[in-house]
């Protein structure tokens, strides 16, 4: 197939390339202000502000998609916050613009939105439980939703993703990179124990999307994710395990509930991932497998053998 990737030197995107390319695909992806080597699994790069509604379609057209995936973003919820206007253009018109250049094209669309639509109350969420956004970056995610589905209904898949963990293109984008960097420049992870998410690695979620772009027929909001349900603070301890960090003096456990954040983050996003896992030959995977794939950033390696040590 030819695929059409937003978002390609993210987390999601970098890793959806890859797995496309191996099944065989052709992916034109873009890139934004991306300055780093060229993005592996890429038959074309494109370096595109996706807010240039002109410019866009342009490039969509001219790639002849069989399928458009978007993993671009604004996924910091404190950012979003502090810039509602660029929030605003990529996670809801950015999507909404895909959803119509689909329609144009008779092109499949699957569009990456957030378990965070929940305000996590009530958990595990089926997806067709109601939303119940917290935060800003929420509110636009679910608003993308409605638009995409509202859009190409018969055209595009949305997939709610959890926290992500993975290999990123530049070695800061996932929650094991972030971690190491902060352990190398001396700074304490302040991880809570009431935070609940069902992380999953990219390269995971990566197949699921490759997948679903074959599957026209699976369209509407669908739900992915790891295997099991881990505390924020769980997760950083088996992240330190993994790589042979001490955790003493570098993660200190504390709660999401009263703790003042940018933005607020629901507790418990645990998923129900029916149909997806009956219907999909990529399965959810165990924390562990997860964190045998992960590796230190090339330019970290200096700084974590000296934690090792």
């Amino acid at each position: 197939m030819r695929l059409f990737l937003t978002g390609a030197s993210g987390l999601l995107g970098g890793n959806f390339a890859a797995v496309a390319a191996r099944a065989g695909h052709a992916v034109t992806g873009t890139v934004g202000e991306w300055s780093g080597a060229p993005i592996a699994g890429l038959a074309t790069q494109l370096r595109l502000d996706l807010r240039e509604a002109d410019a866009l379609g342009a490039a969509v057209r001219a790639a002849r998609p069989d399928a458009i995936v978007n993993c671009a973003a604004v996924s910091d919820p404190a950012r979003c916050e502090r810039e509602p206007e660029l929030a605003a253009a990529l996670n809801v018109e950015l999507p909404r613009r895909l959803a119509a250049l689909a329609a144009e094209l008779g092109a499949r669309l699957v569009h990456v939105s957030t378990e965070q639509v929940f305000d996590g109350t009530r958990a595990p969420y089926g997806i067709g439980d109601p939303v119940a956004p917290l935060n800003g970056y929420a509110r636009l995610k679910a608003e993308s939703e409605r638009a995409v589905l509202a859009t190409a209904p018969e055209l595009a898949a949305v997939v709610r993703s959890p926290l992500l963990m993975g290999n990123s293109p530049g070695g800061r984008r996932s929650v094991h990179e972030r971690l190491l960097l902060d352990w190398s420049e001396g700074r304490v992870a302040r991880l809570f124990t009431d935070e609940i998410r069902q992380v999953a690695m990219a390269d995971n979620l990566a197949a699921v999307l490759v997948e679903l772009c074959a599957r026209r027929e699976l369209c509407g909001v669908f739900h992915w994710a790891g295997a099991e349900p881990v505390s924020r603070h769980w997760l950083g301890l088996m992240i330190a395990a993994k790589f042979r960090v001490p955790t003493e003096g570098r993660i200190v456990a504390t709660h999401c509930g009263g703790t003042p954040l940018a933005a607020t983050r629901p507790l418990d996003l645990r998923l129900d991932l029916q149909p997806l896992t009956e219907r999909l030959a990529t399965k959810p995977e165990p924390l562990g497998a997860q964190l045998a794939r992960l590796t230190v950033p090339e330019a970290l390696r200096a700084a974590v053998e000296q934690l090792q040590a």
